[in-house]
């Protein structure tokens, strides 16, 4: 495709886009299981106004746009304080969690290098964990070293003492883990690295703000966040459980003075001036940062925990439902809605596959195999249609076309 030689017009233009459109996921009908979190329509047209305020605005430079800087701020400290950091935390915002998590083992890997004069910095990461960290020491050069799983779907805590060394720049732990929904050891992983001054990670994406809020309704939530010592970064997606919209997260460390040592980037040896950074991107769009900071104050603690009724409420009728058909079990026992479903009689991957033709959008996973789910507000609307296909679906797994060839 070339550039256009003339333009055209606006209503054409959108009438294209919503043709394409068209062929998208339903998410807003509760039809998908991850990558969008609905909330209601309060809550969209709340982010519609912010998005709309903020729409071109470049959060690079914080002297020109200070209610940037300053909504980022508060966003950072109405986190950490969700996340029980101590009054001398510091945070910053980022695109996401790929981008938060690479944050971290920037930081850690830094702090090994000026501190220890690690040459060969290597991360010790559970083998459920994201692969946002894979990622990251590929790009940052560290050694990139799995901890074997329990049979509960958790970091193996003996295994990881025999794997650390004096190269461990970062030790990392899931609050909680994307595939099983389970929060690993938190406090004996953050030890081991404490014992040995190496910066530990609690990767709470998912749970950063859904957690809280669950423990807020009684919920007896295992111990993850700055609560637990030795736990140095905690990662935090506002655009997932907090509701916003794509792409905010929060990066917090126990101590500011690492997030200015070892996360800031500053450069001035050139002749546009001072360049200084605490993400990866340098141009920023504002509208996430509004957004986020908007959501969390029209929500406010009250809100969150509304939401996190329902969907404690749509996770428990959820997991009755499957945990009732007598073909399917849930892998391990997950702590909030995310969690993956398999079978030791029938194939699951020909379930999904019926699922699909069905309209239901599930993510297939292996290792075992198995379905994933991340249970939003949006779903408490859908339960039942779901459950009523997913039996259907069980009862006649073997009639799905070219399962094995895709799957085999």
């Amino acid at each position: 495709m070339k550039l256009p030689e003339r333009g055209t017009s606006q209503e054409e233009v959108l009438e294209r886009m919503r043709e394409r459109k068209a062929a998208d996921a339903d998410w807003e009908g509760g039809r998908t299981w991850s990558l969008v979190y609905p909330a209601g329509e309060e809550v969209d047209e709340m982010l519609r106004a912010a998005n709309e305020l903020y729409l071109f605005e470049n959060a690079l430079n914080p002297f020109r746009f200070p209610s940037l800087r300053t909504m980022e701020d508060e966003v950072c400290a109405m986190t950490a304080n969700l996340l029980h950091a101590p009054d001398s935390f510091g945070g910053a915002m980022t695109s996401g969690g790929t981008e938060s998590i690479l944050m971290a083992v920037k930081a850690a890997r830094d702090r090994a290098v000026a501190e220890k004069g690690i040459e060969n910095p290597q991360a010790l990461v559970p083998y459920s964990a994201h692969p946002a960290f894979a990622k990251a020491c590929k790009y940052l050069g560290l050694e990139h070293v799995q901890i074997p799983l329990d049979d509960d779907r958790r970091a193996d805590v003996s295994a990881a003492a025999k794997l650390i060394g004096d190269r461990t720049a970062l030790v990392v732990g899931s609050a909680p883990n994307y595939p099983f929904g389970v929060i690993d050891p938190i406090p004996e992983l953050a030890a081991l690295a404490a014992e040995r001054g190496i910066n530990f990670h609690t990767d709470a994406c998912l749970g950063g703000f859904l957690l809280p809020f669950l423990e807020d309704l009684g919920e007896d939530i295992p111990p993850f966040d700055f609560r637990v010592p030795g736990v140095m970064t905690i990662s935090a997606d506002v655009h997932k459980y907090g509701y916003c919209t794509k792409g905010a997260s929060v990066i917090t460390h126990r101590e500011k003075a690492q997030l200015h040592e070892y996360q800031l980037f500053v450069y001035d040896a050139w002749p546009g001036g001072m360049y200084g950074s605490f993400a990866m991107a340098g141009a920023r769009p504002a509208a996430p940062i509004a957004a986020a900071w908007s959501i969390m104050n029209f929500l406010g603690r009250e809100g969150y925990q509304k939401l996190a009724r329902v969907i404690r409420e749509t996770t428990d009728t959820l997991r009755s439902g499957i945990e009732a058909i007598p073909e399917l079990s849930i892998w391990a026992d997950p702590v909030m809605g995310v969690f993956s479903f398999g079978s030791e009689k029938i194939d699951i991957m020909a379930v999904c596959d019926v699922m699909d033709e069905r309209g239901w959008h599930l993510d297939r996973q292996t290792g075992p195999d198995a379905l994933h789910m991340m249970v939003s507000p949006g779903h408490a609307k859908v339960v039942d249609a779901f459950l009523a296909d997913l039996r259907r679906a069980a009862l006649h797994h073997g009639t799905s076309k070219g399962a094995e060839a895709r799957y085999s």
